[in-house]
């Protein structure tokens, strides 16, 4: 035996030929998913974040069942709009935002609307930072925020703690490049005082030239976080764009994108839907308020994206007769992920907290019921603004018309008794009143010009006006208290700081002179709410008598085709 193993080494060490096993097969890469979920414009609507929570949490289990990994961004405007999270300046926000595990977020234009640390949105005194509480909320989160076209007006990135341009994280062994944007709008479109000594970058210009720099350092996918946003009625059908409004922000945007450079867009702004792909990117926008959230899967081959599945906006509860959230109370989700959908208890902590800080100020009763519900409108004139615009006027008897911009309009009031909290929700900015002195021919440009565009309308108080073509023109038939305007006459015009001092850019085209702008200390909505203690009794929306009278819809054309320019 021991001669036979002997010679079979021999020959083994003989140099004859050996039969080499085949390599074995080549393994197919690896397929991973990453799933990018998207929120945008919460306006401080904490109610529904437990849940959304315990969305995130079914797709985290998901992934981690199949080597994958979630990334939860948000697309900016976190803080502003209810009476829980104002009256923190959005702290409950970041709190309940670290709890749920954000990537990233983006900065709205409504994240300067606070102005410094404190209850004045506007500075008061030369030692305050008008962006004292926004940087306050961005240094107390756990996730970075991110920005790319704001720059100071020397050119220069901000620098601000937590706040960067963007950042690559590593998830599933895939590297994530993210960045964020903002509106170019902004400036405009929130306190312009609390905004000053910022400029605004060209949006496309500055997301490509950060995102080439996160290829450059290893990215493997990119994803923006943008408050730039569009609108499209059909989400079912992801490669059609032809419901879409084109011409919107986020179009200019990504077409002007080179192909290939970014994978997802995670929009805002127009508080609106959006599930397709744009240039090849997967763009997503969901709503406002905490009512849905957007999803996209990429399936990422070998390190690279080789797919990207487009979800339709999913909505956190479902909807009433009337197309509203049913309260989070009465909301049951639908198993998500194969799972039910358990609200987050360390979220919901956070919130009940925030909620009983706000409860007492919600619930006091005005002394007003409504017969129905008064209903909002952005673009077209609304039985809201027209009575917002009253009770501007009422508490400035010493002004001849008020005014304020559908942007101002942010909830309907429902019927039934009204409480502070239901107005808080309508109008929950911190504006005060401003006074502006202004000839009659100025009030009929306003009027005629804000007729001849898109965008917000311009509500009135005090004032009525019949508009009609005329000779290629719009003119204006437009009476001040049943008696007509007079173009050379002077008017005192009630309306909010925000507009006054140069938001919507607004009377800023007038070119008033110095001195025609008071401001004052009164903020609007509490003296409407003193207006209406007063006053008591029932009001009927529907009976709230119309202002503008005008053919069609806006903008108004009277044959150029054109809105009235800037």
């Amino acid at each position: 035996m021991i001669r036979w193993l002997l010679l079979a080494s021999l020959v083994a060490c003989s140099g004859a030929p050996r039969r080499v096993p085949p390599p074995p097969p080549a393994q197919p890469p690896q397929v991973r998913t990453l799933t990018v979920i998207g929120t945008n414009d919460l306006h401080g609507a904490l109610v529904r974040l437990p849940l959304i929570a315990g969305y995130v949490a079914n797709v985290r289990a998901a992934r981690a069942a199949d080597g994958g990994a979630v990334v939860l961004v948000d697309g900016g405007d976190l803080f502003q709009g209810t009476l829980e999270s104002n009256l923190g300046e959005g702290a409950d926000v970041i709190k309940a935002y670290n709890a749920m595990g954000y990537t990233a977020s983006a900065i709205g234009n409504h994240e300067f609307d606070f102005g410094p640390v404190g209850p004045a949105v506007t500075v008061q005194h030369p030692d305050e930072d008008p962006r004292g509480a926004l940087k306050a909320r961005i240094s107390e989160a756990a996730f970075p925020f991110l920005e790319t076209d704001i720059v100071d007006d020397k050119g220069e990135t901000l620098a601000w703690p937590n706040l960067k341009r963007s950042v690559i994280v590593e998830v599933a062994g895939v590297k994530v490049g993210l960045l964020g944007a903002s509106t170019e709008a902004t400036p405009t479109t929130t306190m312009p005082a609390n905004f000053a000594g910022l400029v605004m970058k060209p949006a496309a210009q500055a997301i490509a030239e950060e995102a080439r720099s996160l290829r450059a350092n290893g990215a493997q996918v990119v994803v923006v976080i943008a408050h730039i946003g569009s609108a499209c009625r059909d989400i079912e059908h992801h490669e059609d764009t032809s419901s879409c409004d084109k011409g919107d922000e986020l179009f200019r945007v990504v077409d002007a994108l080179p192909t290939g450079l970014v994978d997802v867009f995670v929009a805002g702004h127009t508080h609106a839907l959006v599930a397709h792909r744009i240039n090849g990117v997967a763009a997503i926008e969901s709503l406002s308020s905490g009512r849905a959230f957007g999803r996209v899967d990429l399936q990422l081959t070998g390190g690279r994206v080789s797919g990207a599945t487009i979800f339709e906006p999913t909505l956190v509860c479902p909807l009433d007769k009337e197309n509203n959230p049913v309260p989070v109370a009465d909301c049951h989700p639908s198993p998500y992920e194969g799972r039910p959908v358990v609200a987050d208890a360390k979220v919901q902590t956070i919130v009940d907290g925030a909620l009983a800080r706000a409860g007492e100020r919600r619930a006091e009763k005005l002394g007003v019921m409504l017969a129905s519900t008064m209903t909002k409108a952005y673009g077209s004139e609304s039985a809201e603004g027209d009575w917002f615009s009253d009770l501007m006027l009422a508490a400035r008897p010493d002004a001849d018309v008020a005014l304020t911009n559908g942007g101002g309009l942010r909830a309907d009031i429902p019927g039934g008794e009204l409480t502070y909290g239901r107005l808080f929700e309508a109008m929950p900015f911190d504006n005060k009143f401003a006074l502006v002195r202004v000839s009659g021919k100025h009030i009929r440009r306003l009027v005629t010009s804000n007729l001849q565009r898109s965008g917000g309308i311009l509500s009135w108080g005090g004032l009525t006006a019949k508009a009609r073509c005329k000779d290629g023109k719009l003119a204006a038939e437009i009476d001040v208290h049943g008696k007509p305007l007079s173009d050379a006459g002077s008017y005192t015009v009630v309306t909010s700081d925000f507009l006054a001092s140069g938001g919507d850019g607004l009377f800023g085209r007038l070119h008033l002179p110095d001195g025609a702008i008071q401001m004052t200390d009164q903020v609007i909505r509490d003296a409407m709410a003193e207006v209406l203690r007063k006053r008591g009794g029932t009001i009927e929306p529907k009976q709230i008598p119309k202002r503008l009278d005008y053919e069609g819809r806006r903008p108004v054309s009277c044959g150029g085709g054109k809105e009235e320019p800037e």
